[in-house]
């Protein structure tokens, strides 16, 4: 039996009373008609403003109400028993939040007695009475917990295939690189223009498809040289081996990354002057001043394990850079493992985040913001393993709901392809080397 909320049957009432039934029954059949033509017209607009609402009211009063969530809480040993009564006490949902098709945030209020960790060591079994992938437990404050569900994996265990190389200048939106896809279907797209990204993962996670799907997206920026990527690869270059040919400088050394750290902000003062003397607060990407990129695979190399003097070095360059980097078209794309402030200082410096599979649930929020992995980025549950690389969560500008992502998969073939479109019919790149 389906419970209709008191204050919708309440508004119901108060309206068929005052206006009639007919009334009524046609400003309800209006909305509907209207909504169902936003949700037609404009799925993506729709899905952000109502759908979560249309969700969790669904859901709370169709999944999680009366004698069903009784029923499961009883079976997981989470109900008590008041003494007095003999009756049987069951911890009352509060609110129910559900910011994507794939994942629910019940706020539960624990009886007296109950404990978060009560939750925690019944997690499992929660997951498979609620017909979920998991279940993650978090406290909110005294007596009150969230239990995070994930319903599903909207991702097959085989990877999303690299996307397929646009052919001109005048198909790529520096705006909107396309990197994979979202948990909707819909593809996943990222800003390279007036940002700096950050990606956050463990070994295995996937952070390689992050450093080419970037330059995959925009390549033919790359080949004409509008777009001019450099890249520090610290890992003996072992990640960029293959598509060495298409950076405009490469390090694989520490005195060679200093140094191309170096140079990049020495460029970046030049275009600043060239900018001051036309008069122009921003640039427009052009053969003459093109956006340029550094990727630094494995950043905590740089900001945290190479020598003392050293890093304090590189840690005033790139805060150099990247606050005064964006309107003159200079950005940093950064990977890492342990994304902590003490491995990274200049962690909230980047204006777009990546959190890929991480090790702790701390971590998570340390790369999103305060509270997301409440709102449903369970990134320390992601599994290390081939079926799940690549998969993680990103919080979109103007908003609060992370959003499940799956960045395509390059292997060798792909991006010696990626090298062959670029490189050809251009000459021979710089390596610091």
């Amino acid at each position: 039996m389906v419970t209709v909320p008191p204050a919708l049957a309440a508004a119901a009432t108060t309206s068929a009373l005052e206006l009639g039934l007919t009334t009524t029954g046609g400003m309800v059949g209006g909305a509907a008609v209207g909504m169902l033509g936003w949700y037609r017209g404009h799925p993506a607009s729709f899905d952000h403003l109502i759908g979560p609402r249309l969700r969790a009211f669904r859901r709370r009063w169709l999944s999680y109400v009366g004698r069903r969530w009784s029923d499961i809480l009883l079976d997981c040993d989470l109900v008590s028993i008041n003494r007095r009564t003999d009756g049987m006490v069951v911890p009352r949902i509060i609110k129910v939040r559900s910011a994507s098709p794939s994942i629910d945030t019940l706020f539960v209020r624990i009886n007296r007695g109950q404990t978060p960790t009560m939750f925690e060591e019944k997690a499992e079994a929660l997951a498979h009475a609620l017909v979920a992938q998991r279940v993650a437990v978090m406290k909110v404050k005294p007596q009150v917990i969230a239990l995070v569900i994930e319903r599903t994996n909207p991702f097959d265990a085989d990877p999303i295939p690299a996307i397929d190389l646009p052919h001109d200048s005048s198909e790529v939106d520096l705006s909107a690189i396309e990197l994979g896809d979202d948990e909707y279907g819909n593809a996943w797209t990222q800003s390279l223009i007036g940002q700096h990204l950050f990606v956050a993962g463990a070994t295995g996670s996937g952070k390689g498809s992050l450093l080419w799907s970037p330059l995959r997206g925009m390549a033919p920026l790359l080949r004409d040289g509008i777009v001019q990527a450099d890249v520090i690869d610290l890992k003996e270059g072992m990640e960029t081996e293959v598509g060495a040919p298409i950076f405009h400088r490469r390090a694989i050394i520490w005195d060679d990354a200093v140094e191309t750290v170096e140079a990049f902000r020495d460029e970046l003062k030049e275009r600043q002057a060239e900018l001051r003397a036309q008069a122009v607060r921003k640039f427009t990407p052009s053969v003459a001043t093109p956006l340029r990129l550094l990727q630094i695979d494995e950043l905590g190399m740089m900001t945290a394990y190479g020598p003392s003097s050293e890093v304090r070095a590189v840690l005033k360059l790139l805060a150099e850079i990247m606050t005064q980097g964006r309107a003159a078209g200079f950005g940093v794309c950064g990977y890492v493992q342990e994304p902590t402030k003490d491995t990274v200082p200049v962690r909230e410096l980047f204006t777009s985040r990546v959190c890929l599979s991480v090790t702790s649930q701390s971590q998570v929020d340390m790369v999103l913001g305060d509270g997301m992995r409440l709102r449903g980025a369970l990134a320390d549950e992601i599994p290390l393993d081939p079926a799940h690389a690549g998969i993680g969560y990103v919080v979109q500008q103007g908003s609060r709901t992370p959003l499940r992502v799956r960045a395509s998969y390059q292997d060798d073939q792909d991006i010696r392809d990626l090298v062959a479109f670029v490189t050809a019919g251009r000459p021979a790149l710089r390596s610091v080397a």
